[in-house]
């Protein structure tokens, strides 16, 4: 009886998690996740956005060869050499870049050797307008969490638990409430980790927890953090464009194994991808509506993620939906 207890309200989370983010949901989440990233994929390996030289030769070369490099090692590759294909073809788009005199190291010779963050370096103050808007983003990145976590598991091919989701939003919400007081930027999860992820194959749990030790101790050493400034937009773009991409296909990943293809789901995939990359690719068909209505829906992912989530609620679901007849 005790057991059955436990486990009635975990079959209650269970049950209320597969209502509100089901594989449908998930795997719409994690596709427009991938689908507004690649264009910044593609902007990187152009040079980036406001480079003078957006789209030179040189560029989409240094691109390119990250590019090929990742690719030809991911699938030719053996052992360590498969799963650090990105890693190496970063290294060999740079090592490129210093040879064709793109990289300037300027920066690293002014930085400094060590550092420490500056708790409550611009005060602690609170406003009621500003907690209100930032709550409502912490719920689209709340659902952007979800996505990633789902995309994250496409790798193990099985989909997240209850309390997998519940302990990545907990996490998101502690870590930028430390990152508050230490003068930092908020965090949510990394979407380009996803495609890492996937991409590699490597799942490990303690892979990630070393990671994150790694990057703490760069975080207090600028002059480290210098030199990861020094690589090109192009190099970063190469490698990106692979992951984003991949991201993408983790979301098709969700939706093959879990999720049934009928007339009412493919109405809720199509009506969300199409709100998500339509408002991504002419974001300025919101300029005359009020400047909030930008704010909250000016995102692909945020507009795409919310109709998802909607008509998968609102939508019945019927015993048989068949496809009729031509």
């Amino acid at each position: 009886v005790h057991q059955r207890r436990e486990e009635s309200p975990q079959a209650a989370d269970r049950e209320a998690q597969q209502n509100l983010f089901p594989p449908l949901v998930n795997g719409i989440v994690v596709m427009l996740i991938g689908l507004t990233l690649i264009p910044v994929g593609m902007d990187y390996a152009a040079g980036g956005v406001a480079a003078a030289d957006y789209g030179a030769p040189v560029n989409l070369l240094m691109a390119g060869v990250v590019f090929l490099v990742t690719l030809l090692l991911n699938r030719f590759g053996k052992g360590f050499l498969r799963h650090a294909s990105l890693l190496v073809g970063v290294v060999t788009g740079y090592a490129l870049a210093i040879a064709l005199g793109r990289v300037d190291f300027s920066a690293v010779s002014d930085a400094g050797l060590l550092a420490a963050p500056r708790p409550l370096a611009f005060g602690l103050e609170f406003h009621v307008d500003a907690i209100l808007l930032m709550a409502f983003i912490y719920v689209i990145s709340a659902m952007e969490t979800i996505g990633d976590i789902s995309g994250t598991l496409a790798a193990v091919d099985r989909d997240a638990t209850t309390q997998e989701l519940r302990g990545g939003l907990v996490a998101d919400g502690v870590m930028s409430g430390l990152a508050a007081l230490f003068s930092a930027f908020p965090n949510t999860s990394y979407s380009q980790t996803v495609g890492l992820v996937n991409f590699t194959g490597v799942v490990s749990r303690h892979v990630t927890a070393i990671s994150g030790v790694i990057l703490v101790v760069f975080g207090l050493v600028p002059v480290v953090g210098a030199g990861f400034a020094t690589i090109p937009a192009p190099v970063i773009g190469g490698g990106g464009l692979i992951m984003f991409s991949v991201i993408f296909a983790s979301g098709a990943a969700i939706l093959h194994r879990g999720v049934v293809l009928d007339q009412r789901n493919m109405i809720v995939l199509a009506v969300s991808l199409g709100l998500g990359l339509g408002i991504e690719l002419r974001p300025d068909v919101l300029q005359s509506l009020p400047d909030w209505v930008g704010t909250f829906f000016g995102s692909g992912l945020i507009t795409g993620g919310l109709s998802s989530l909607v008509l998968n609620a609102v939508l019945p679901v019927e015993a048989n939906d068949p496809v009729e007849p031509a």
